[in-house]
């Protein structure tokens, strides 16, 4: 695994929306639901432990605020939290 990618979208009145805080939940959720099931390979756990820090890290709100502010402005915004050697990589790409 070299990256994890979140897609946040805009609530509107047909679709609600998902924010970088609540896809980042999400995925959280289900790694977590895959390691009680015993799914236990390197994989899994690294991705659950990258999410945990995510959303632990203070960088959280202010990407979300940016994503947000995009969306709002009608652009298409992608999250993505690189993995490597030392600390994860975020970068917001917005087009």
């Amino acid at each position: 695994m070299e990256h994890i990618e979140f897609e946040p979208n805009y609530s509107t009145i047909e679709m609600p929306g998902k924010c970088l805080k609540c896809l980042a939940e999400r995925e959280y959720g289900f790694c977590l639901r895959e390691l009680l099931r015993g799914r236990e390979d390197k994989e899994t756990q690294e991705r659950f432990e990258v999410v945990v820090s995510f959303l632990k890290s203070p960088e959280l709100l202010r990407l979300r605020d940016e994503s947000e502010k995009y969306l709002a402005e009608g652009k298409k915004v992608k999250f993505i939290i690189h993995l490597g050697e030392g600390d994860p990589k975020y970068e917001l790409k917005v087009s």
